[in-house]
């Protein structure tokens, strides 16, 4: 072979290993989690036969269900569903108990109870909401059929437990043997993703290459950043590999950088206010900081990527610099002094000494967050003290109307079906319990039962085709597996597209109920497209509630959000310090700067790709208000521990109309 059709070869092999690479990792990948899903839903279906259990279809949605894209999301949803599950099917025990063949008494105490359940799933919004879904519609699930047999309720308990457990144990054992894909690497791309970007935001600030609007909607991002990555840490957890040190790690990574962030806004808002005096020199003194300083970001990027020094030793080494930096500002704004007015004189050491106070707290800041940051992506144990979790808030208004229209929607589902006096309507009540309240904790409900609806729609002629025209040839277990392969790998398919994946768990949940035969098979035409009407109806009657019950009290609207960031910022002013120690300082600005974040993190979950004018003014006035509520926790720390009693007065004069600007702002 010659050295240039060697070349050749090289290059044609290179690019071919290239395209197979990125086939992996985005094709390659969604095909494999349709492999794995399918074999969990098959081996729960047979397992089910073999078990004689009732409802086999029960453990072949349970597979679509827990369909995600690695082991620890699966084995956390999986948990929280059974613990759903078991308090659910408690609950429609005692219910029954109390209301025997009572069917307006049992629908009341059945709405309660999903009203509580869906109230303390909005509280959540994690996988502990979905463990409170389960425990709401679970109830209604195991009640509705025991209506008018209260003496089989036990049984249709037990064997709902049963065939839950049963999918969850083969889509646990699936997801954990057939290409394996743990949560522990995704939870470090994202902690690696995350400290890029934040340093990437940091430098182009700092170098006037990002316009305030869009520095403003970094915010935004990054406070989604944060839930996602508590989220991901959460799933990771139950993972054999994943440590208590891991979690902690995790939890002073989230804290440090939150602390960064809100340091370095602040800094980022002083010198744009700064550079609105157009006779201050205070921003052309500043300017030589402001390099030094992106020049240690660049550099703490290079030692995160090398791992030689990390990215913490990248800034030590320029806190020396930056202090010689400081030290030579300071006697030039001195000399700038000499022949300016008093007043001008006070406002530009003002503006310079708060300037250099926060660029010294950031620098501490980005060295603790590098620091942490170092520890995880060398694998290094840390003690990391008394980190905090990450913790969601919803606000009241909004978790009380979830529990209100859930309750109401189950009332009228049940209404419905207690007029008409329709067997088939049983699966609306069902399928309008079960969607109603899983769109409660989605930030678009609508959005979400509308691609649902989508996939029970299309649902429809496939899954007839598959049954009447398929189904009925297969002669034993393989061969039902080829009839009903090419409709469950399209179903899983669309799972795995984030864009369609409430199609695909519509497809899923409306196809297997059809799919998984019963022992005594009935291909009845006129009975499946009861059925079909029938739970098109309970989707529709939850898309109508969010349509005309509330339709602004869902998660994430603006308006609630924005009155939500007054009350956190007003709790910063007025709530309780334990002790008049530092300490406790920090554990309140902990949880204010949890809290609003949070709540721009649920404002950015609603708003989607592109927000509106009125999304970012929210964002702008929750900025602001993260802004001033630290300012007011510092102040507040000042006040417990001066020891002079003129200033203890004059600073908390100055709480006091803070606090009164908050509860009533005015221009």
């Amino acid at each position: 072979m010659t050295p240039v059709s060697a070349s050749r070869h090289a290059a044609v092999a290179g690019w071919l290993a290239g395209e197979l690479r990125g086939w992996a990792a985005s094709d390659g990948a969604r095909c494999m989690f349709v492999a794995r899903t399918l074999v969990a839903a098959f081996l729960a279906l047979w397992l089910a036969f073999r078990f004689s259990l009732d409802s086999p279809a029960t453990a072949m949605t349970t597979t679509f269900i827990l369909a995600l894209p690695s082991s620890g999301m699966v084995l956390e949803k999986a948990f929280y569903r059974m613990l759903g599950t078991v308090v659910g099917c408690a609950a429609s025990l005692a219910l029954v108990a109390c209301f025997p063949q009572h069917a307006p008494a049992l629908y009341l105490g059945l709405a309660l109870w999903m009203g509580l359940c869906t109230a303390g799933a909005a509280m959540y919004r994690n996988q502990q909401s979905y463990s409170f879904v389960l425990a709401g519609y679970t109830a209604v699930i195991i009640a509705v059929p025991s209506l008018d047999h209260a003496t089989a309720v036990f049984s249709i308990a037990v064997t709902r437990v049963s065939e839950v457990g049963l999918g969850i144990i083969c889509a646990a054992v699936a997801n954990d043997t057939l290409f394996p894909r743990t949560q522990g690497p995704l939870v470090m791309r994202t902690v690696q993703a995350r400290f890029e970007s934040f340093l990437g935001l940091c430098r182009n600030v700092l170098e006037h290459r990002l316009p305030p609007s869009e520095a403003e909607m970094s915010h935004l991002h990054f406070a989604a950043d944060i839930a996602a990555l508590e989220s991901g840490r959460a799933a990771a957890f139950f993972e054999a590999a994943h440590s208590r040190t891991q979690t902690r790690q995790l939890h002073a990574f989230n804290e440090a950088f939150m602390t960064a962030l809100t340091t370095f806004y602040t800094l980022h808002r002083l010198i744009h206010r700064a550079s609105a005096q157009p006779d201050s020199p205070v921003p052309g003194l500043l300017e030589p900081l402001h390099r030094q300083l992106a020049a240690a970001m660049s550099a703490a990027m290079d030692g995160a990527r090398g791992q030689a020094h990390g990215a913490a030793g990248a800034f030590e080494a320029a806190v020396p610099q930056l202090a010689a930096a400081i030290a030579d500002a300071r006697d030039a704004l001195a000399l700038s002094e000499i022949d300016s007015s008093v007043d001008d004189a006070l406002r530009w050491r003002m503006d310079f000494d708060t300037a250099v106070e926060l660029l010294a707290r950031f620098a501490t800041d980005i060295i603790a967050f590098a620091s942490v940051y170092d520890g995880l992506a060398q694998r290094r144990r840390m003690q990391a003290s008394e980190p905090r979790a990450y913790a969601p808030k919803t606000p009241p208004g909004i978790v009380a109307a979830n529990g209100l229209r859930a309750a109401l929607m189950l009332l009228a589902a049940a209404g419905i079906w207690y007029w008409l006096e329709l067997p088939s309507l049983s699966s609306m009540v069902v399928m309008g319990a079960i969607f109603g309240a899983l769109a409660s904790s989605s930030p678009r409900p609508r959005q979400m039962l509308k691609q649902v609806m989508s996939g029970f729609l299309l649902a429809v002629p496939l899954c007839f085709v598959t049954v009447f025209y398929l189904m009925v040839q297969a002669i034993d277990y393989p061969t039902l597996v080829l009839a009903t392969m090419p409709l469950m790998a399209f179903s899983a398919w669309l799972i795995s597209n984030p864009q369609r994946a409430g199609m695909g768990v519509g497809m899923a949940m409306f196809s297997s109920i059809f799919l998984a035969p019963t022992s005594r098979m009935a291909f009845d035409a006129v009975n499946y497209f009861n059925v079909a009407l029938a739970q098109l109806m309970g989707v529709g009657l939850a898309y109508v509630a969010f349509l005309a019950l509330l339709p602004e009290h869902t998660m994430g609207n603006r308006k609630h959000v924005a009155a939500a960031l007054w009350r956190e910022a007003l709790g910063a002013c007025t709530a309780r310090l334990p002790a008049a120690s530092l300490h406790a300082a920090r554990g309140l600005r902990h949880r204010f700067d949890n809290r609003v974040r949070d709540l721009l993190s649920q404002l950015n979950a609603a708003a989607g790709p592109t927000p509106n004018a009125e999304t970012r003014a929210v964002v702008r006035d929750g900025l602001t208000l993260l802004e001033l509520g630290h300012a007011t926790i510092e102040l507040r720390a000042v006040l417990a521990t001066s020891p002079s009693p003129a200033v203890r007065d004059a600073l908390q004069r100055v709480l006091v109309a803070l606090a009164a600007h908050l509860r009533a702002p005015d221009d």
